[in-house]
């Protein structure tokens, strides 16, 4: 079992390829490669694995061929902090037997597990290297498919691979000045188990830092396209925190009459202040 922690940015095609321009000019920034990658997803019928905040994909990357388990985790300031198996496999069939030493092992029908979804994209990898660690950044797109239906994908993942975690946010920052970014806690998984119609993000509980809370809410507004209560009154009880200071209470008041007027997809993807508001809340703290 690994950890693996991330910051997550959907971007539209245009701003992908600009972002990708920018990144390759940086001098401690080197390119590693581009493949292709087809992910099939694995659950129970009436998703078992998704309720127990799970997700299981069998990935072919050229000719070879990768089973993974992943749990939610938590989030750590805006970043996934996941736990994750990976298993080599000779070919595309699932291996039930990997699964049943984990700790989900237990807890489903294992003889149920049939694919749910596929996640298919291109991706491009750039490395970042600097004093404070090293981060593999993936730039991807394609599209999710389930039962029929297809939504885009396009999306640029930051992951740390060595060094400190406060390594990933200046470099999300940076790209959020250059292109419009949405910082985005909904994961491929879910986009897909959403979908398949086995999914629908809930708001986290109220324990949740209100940071992450937010910025939770603001992902599925993103994926739903339209805002749920329980954002609008995190956003609420946001601007009522003496904290914030004049640029961020700014930015609040701006996103909550915007998102009156348009979908908060489109509004991500026409503004680049979108992004800074969410990676300027991750560093106002919980």
């Amino acid at each position: 079992m690994a950890e693996e922690l991330e910051i997550k940015l959907s971007l539209t095609p245009g701003a992908l390829s600009q972002a990708r321009q920018w990144l390759s000019a940086r001098e401690n920034v080197t390119a590693a490669g581009d493949k292709t990658l087809v992910n099939r997803y694995y659950d129970t019928p009436d998703g078992e694995l998704n309720r127990q905040k799970a997700a299981l994909r069998v990935r072919q990357a050229g000719d070879r061929y990768i089973q993974t388990l992943k749990t939610q985790g938590e989030f750590v300031e805006g970043a996934h902090r996941r736990e994750e198996w990976e298993w080599p496999l000779a070919g595309t069939g699932l291996n039930i037997g990997l699964i049943a030493d984990t700790p989900v092992g237990d807890n489903i029908n294992l003889a149920e597990l049939e694919p749910v979804f596929e996640t298919n994209f291109e991706r491009t990898l750039l490395m970042i290297r600097t004093e404070d660690g090293v981060i593999e950044c993936a730039l991807d797109r394609g599209s999710i498919s389930a039962g029929g239906r297809v939504r885009d994908l396009c999306e640029l993942e930051l992951e740390l691979k060595e060094g400190s975690d406060e390594a990933l946010l200046p470099w999300a920052r940076q790209l959020s000045v250059q292109v419009p970014v949405f910082l985005n806690l909904i994961s491929k998984a879910e986009q897909g188990y959403e979908l398949a119609g086995l999914h629908d993000p809930q708001p986290l509980p109220d324990q949740e830092p209100l940071v992450n809370r937010v910025l939770h809410g603001l992902s599925r507004a993103w994926l739903s396209g339209t805002a749920d209560r329980s954002l609008k009154e995190d956003l609420a009880r946001l601007s009522e925190r003496h904290d914030l200071g004049e640029t961020l209470a700014g930015d609040l008041a701006w996103l909550e009459k915007e998102m009156q007027k348009q979908p908060m997809a489109d509004l991500a993807a026409s503004s680049t202040r979108l992004g800074q508001f969410q990676l300027a809340l991750l560093e106002l703290g919980h």
